[in-house]
């Protein structure tokens, strides 16, 4: 029951869990790898979490109900203390029952639920499936393809009632048939096996001991997107971007919630749900909101909201967030699309949840296509706008979900192109709409090339529903960057500026303007940045007289060079006259 304990530097640990992770990859996409590594890594997770919690909990206290003997379980690994705790458990049940008898395995597993249920956990892991277990059958070579199919088959068996909502088919993108991982059952084995011990040669802990699981299922989605091409924008936002975003949905958090008040925070198209987890960073380092946390932890006063359309991405998503301890009760994913039909909606089981939330914050897919249906004018959403989003371009659809679903002192950031600034037809119409109820609030320009799959340049916008002030903030960031191999990312230098700028709300030369609302309105309701920031720079004068005098003296510069080359070409006894000669006379 010993836990790995090898602490290296964090770092060093995150480049070695890539290389052993990208090491069996081959030919295969880094889309369809990383379902195998993050997939492994996540059953990784629940079986050792449920070894933690039943042996600290729930197996020794087991052990004394059921006059089970201290030095019985003192030479047992925890898979076979859990297996005997279960055995006298189905015995004290059922007296005289053997393991032949057909409703056997009925109360065996019924005795893991139990289980289950005093941990809290809303899973079970039988104990010839837990994690050590299968490590040790692969090591022994006592492994089968079946063994497998039978792990997730009992795992989806094995999820309670309550957990259905955060476990259900979690693992279905693990497709053990694949012809990419063999073309027969023996070889993907071996593949499935070499990924497992992979898996489980990755250490937790960083130099100080911390445990850093949730920062290394992170790191290798990060990894991941980044050598995904064009689809690693649709799972995953720069870190980044995401710490910009989250710096600015919670910068007055401690304004708006009161002591006991839950912070809740909403990701329309929240991908991995890393954009989600970062907010809650930036709110344990908001020193104002810690100090209304004194009494309770900071991370139980977080609720989570997200809806996914991609069913794969949408597993990234719950894995993402139970790795980093967020506890179920606290998170509600979606696998649906955000466009064709509302959520979230009043939860009905929790009364005190409206549907609006503190914080929306949003890096929807640019441009997409969507059914603009003449119903939809009647949707809460996008009635108040007068007009729907183009078929092609779900911009504005996205944008007007989130701020429907914005609490009224709340703040919501949304990532989108710049062709919102300033096209023209419904989303002209939608703009001025926005402008006029007051509830745009800042416009950043970003740096191209910042995203996965895209080099667009993009920009944040800012809503809020009860400003008091009548302007709007124009941020132009886009050439404050550090290049990085195939992305330009933003350094801490640059996005503490943007945040800065964003607080202190002020003009910054060449870089940032508050722009009256009459302003905008004489502008037409555009918003292009560079209507509102001028960054042009003023080329330097040319001295014409010097460029001449350069010119002459690098003349006669090379006239010397070349006197001196010929002189030696003449002592090696080359005529360099007759070939000069002979080239002219071929020329003409």
């Amino acid at each position: 029951m010993s836990e790995q304990n090898q602490q290296v530097d964090t770092t060093q640990l995150f480049n070695q869990i890539w290389s052993m992770a990208n090491n069996l990859r081959g030919n295969m996409d880094a889309s369809e790898y990383k379902n195998y590594i993050l997939g492994f890594l996540f059953y990784r997770f629940l079986s050792e979490k449920l070894e933690q919690e039943v042996y600290a909990n729930e197996l020794l206290e087991y052990s004394v109900d059921l006059n089970i003997r201290e030095e019985e379980f003192a030479s047992m690994t925890f898979a076979q203390a859990y297996k005997h705790v279960l055995e006298v458990m189905v015995q004290n049940e059922k007296p005289g029952i053997s393991e032949k008898d057909e409703d056997y395995h009925t109360y065996y597993k019924a005795a893991a639920v139990k289980v289950s249920q005093e941990a809290n956990l809303a899973y079970t892991i039988l104990p010839e499936y837990l994690w050590s277990n299968l490590i040790d059958l692969i090591n022994s070579n006592k492994i089968f393809a079946s063994t497998y199919t039978d792990l997730f088959e009992a795992f989806n068996e094995g999820i309670l009632d309550e957990g259905r909502e955060d476990f259900e088919n979690i693992f279905v993108d693990v497709n053990l048939r694949a012809t990419r991982l063999g073309s027969d059952s023996n070889s993907r084995t071996q593949f499935l096996n070499e990924v497992c011990l992979k898996v489980n040669d990755m250490h937790f802990k960083d130099e100080k001991g911390r445990d850093l699981l949730g920062a290394i299922y992170e790191n290798l989605i990060g990894k991941f997107a980044a050598n995904a091409g064009k689809t690693g924008g649709e799972f995953y936002t720069p870190h980044e971007v995401s710490q910009l975003i989250a710096q600015i949905v919670t910068h007055n958090v401690a304004q708006i919630l009161e002591p006991n008040d839950e912070f809740l925070v909403l990701d329309p198209t929240c991908g991995s749900g890393s954009l989600l987890l970062t907010v809650r960073t930036a709110l344990n380092n908001n020193p104002e909101f810690v100090a209304k946390t004194a009494l309770r932890n900071a991370n139980e006063r977080v609720k989570f909201y997200g809806q996914e359309k991609n069913f794969t991405t949408y597993n990234l998503a719950r894995m993402n967030l139970l790795m980093h301890d967020v506890n179920p009760k606290d998170m509600k994913l979606e696998n649906g699309d955000t466009l064709d039909s509302d959520w979230p909606t009043v939860d009905l089981e929790n009364r005190s949840f409206d549907g609006f939330v503190h914080a929306v914050v949003a890096n929807p897919p640019y441009s997409a296509h969507w059914d603009p249906a003449p119903e939809k004018l009647s949707d809460p959403r996008f009635a108040p706008y007068g007009k729907l989003a183009p078929k092609t371009k779900a911009d504005f659809s996205f944008l007007l979900h989130g701020l429907y679903h914005l609490k009224d002192n709340g703040t919501m950031a949304i990532v989108l192109p710049h062709g919102v600034l300033f096209r023209g037809a419904a989303e002209a119409t939608i703009r001025k709409a926005l402008i006029e109820k007051n509830y745009l609030d800042t416009v950043i320009g970003l740096p191209a090339n910042l995203f996965y799959g895209t080099g667009i340049p993009t920009i944040i916008l800012v809503f809020k529903k009860n400003r008091q002030n009548q302007d709007v903030l124009f941020i132009d960031a886009s050439k404050e960057f550090e290049k990085d191999k195939k992305q330009n990312r933003l350094t801490e230098e640059n996005i503490n500026k943007i945040v800065e700028t964003y607080v202190n709300r002020v003009n910054v030369d060449k870089y940032a303007y508050v722009a009256s609302i009459d302003e905008i309105i004489e502008n037409d309701y555009n918003l292009n940045i560079p209507r509102y920031v001028d960054t042009f720079e003023e080329e330097e004068q040319i001295d014409l007289e010097q460029v001449i005098l350069d010119i002459d003296r690098d003349k006669k510069e090379i006239a010397r060079l070349e006197a001196s080359i010929y002189a030696q070409l003449k002592e090696l006894g080359v005529d360099v006259e007759e070939i000069i000669k002979r080239n002219q006379k071929d020329q003409d």
